[in-house]
């Protein structure tokens, strides 16, 4: 395995990290921990989760994730062994949004916050959380793939210094190390470290926004952004909800895949989408390597990458996963990618 340091602050965390957000939903709880225990073995030490998760989120499954977590750590015994890292859900302004979580509680004031990670910490079983993240910006903002950005004026969302506020007063109770956000926008980051180096506040430590050959957005502004600052990305979706193995080409939908099982995620949906995933599929294919290892070695090759979110329903899936770590691509391949790219770029931002 390989390291990264998380931000500036002196953590080390695997370039491979392990998303969790299937355990409760596709995966059961003796199947989480196998894949903790094989991962941990295979030297990952950034566990990433969400009291949102599992996925889709449905109020009579919300928790499990963490909960999963949560007995793998009494059990194993092995705190020390993981960076945890795990996220606040934020205000609903979408109906693809949940609202049920803490009873709709959802702003990012200093209540709402402590309550939130108190109650992870009930579930995970741990008095400290290693990386608290804020999973979507309190304001109104495009996310999740939304186009045409639409600005509300006056819209009413607790202050980004008075998160900041109460994510210093976590730090200080002990109860989180470090915070970072996700589904952050330039401006975004910007206020957080600002507002840090500004008022001797907790600096960002990352940034988890999706990535993948089929979403570089995150190259335009943020990749500065997050090199010129130290907020490293963790990305999340990097093979496009498993687009990027090619297994959903020619409208192909395998048994108990994300996407044969759930109509929530159109993200990766589009006629674009489908050719430039043939192309990458393709070009992968004629230099002999699996199109979902290729796909991951590419992020893990970006500079401005501290880890890379890998999620699998399956331990064969999680291996090859895993092993993206040890494929360096070629400069051959790497021209092909960027030569896709100029012909379809982003398709699915």
């Amino acid at each position: 395995m390989k390291y990264r340091e998380l931000g500036r602050t002196g953590l080390k965390v695997s370039l491979i990290a392990l998303g969790t957000m299937t355990w409760g939903e596709q995966n059961t709880e003796a199947q989480a921990h196998e894949q903790l225990d094989v991962a941990l073995d295979a030297g990952i030490n950034l566990i990433d989760t969400a009291e949102m998760y599992p996925v889709p989120p449905k109020p009579q499954t919300q928790g499990l994730t963490e909960q999963y977590i949560g007995t793998w750590l009494k059990k194993t015994g092995r705190r020390q062994d993981i960076v945890l890292a795990s996220k606040a859900a934020g205000p609903s302004h979408q109906a693809a949004r949940p609202s049920h979580i803490r009873g709709g509680r959802l702003n990012f004031n200093r209540e709402n916050l402590f309550e939130a990670v108190n109650d992870s910490l009930q579930r995970l079983q741990t008095d400290h959380i290693d990386l608290y993240q804020l999973h979507w910006p309190a304001r109104p903002t495009n996310i999740f793939g939304q186009r045409n950005y639409e600005h509300i004026k006056d819209a009413v969302t607790v202050p980004i210094l008075e998160t900041l506020s109460a994510l210093q007063d976590l730090v200080k109770a002990g109860k989180i190390r470090h915070f970072g956000v996700s589904n952050e926008s330039p401006w975004g980051l910007g206020k957080f470290v600002h507002h840090a180096e500004t008022l001797d506040l907790p600096r960002v430590a990352s940034i988890q926004n999706a990535y993948n050959l089929v979403n570089r957005s995150f190259e335009t502004g943020l990749s500065e952004m997050s090199l010129r600052e130290d907020v490293g990305l963790l990305a999340y979706s990097p093979l496009a909800f498993g687009v990027l193995s090619g297994k959903y080409l020619n409208g192909q939908r395998p048994a108990g895949a994300r996407l044969t099982l759930f109509d929530r995620f159109t993200r990766y949906h589009g006629e674009s989408t489908g050719l430039a995933t043939q192309a990458y599929v393709d070009l992968f294919k004629q230099h002999g390597i699996d199109p979902a290892q290729g796909a991951l070695a590419f992020v893990n090759s970006r500079d401005f990458v501290t880890s890379n979110i890998i999620g699998a329903t399956t331990l064969a899936q999680l291996r090859s996963n895993i092993a993206s770590v040890e494929l360096d691509l070629p400069a051959s391949v790497l021209d092909g990618i960027n030569a896709i790219h100029e012909r379809y770029p982003s398709p699915a931002p």
